[in-house]
């Protein structure tokens, strides 16, 4: 694969080249979207986002797990988790991009 892992100094850079803010204003902006996102996701809101996709907290509950190692059971706590569902339109723009 090899792909480029996107950072939040990306994502601001690239605001500010296409919105045409000022690059303190422009890490201002990410960082208070990145901020609104993850209280709702705290909050246990979905976070959906037009033709992109959505962000969901879910609870998993304690479970009994296996060492891959000794073979051995070891019980797994219960625990959240994020899982980002993709779009459809998301789905479709990667698999056309493969032709």
């Amino acid at each position: 694969m090899g792909g480029k892992t996107i950072t939040r100094a990306d994502l601001c850079e690239a605001v500010y080249q296409k919105v045409g803010l000022s690059r303190t204003e422009s890490a201002e902006l990410v960082e208070a979207v990145l901020s609104e996102m993850s209280e709702c996701l705290l909050e246990g809101e979905v976070v959906k986002l037009s033709s992109f996709g959505s962000f969901v907290v879910r609870s998993k509950g304690e479970r009994i797990g296996r060492n891959p190692k000794t073979g051995e059971e070891v019980p797994i706590s219960p625990r959240r988790v994020m899982v980002f569902k993709p779009s459809n339109v998301l789905k479709k723009k990667i698999n056309d991009s493969l032709s």
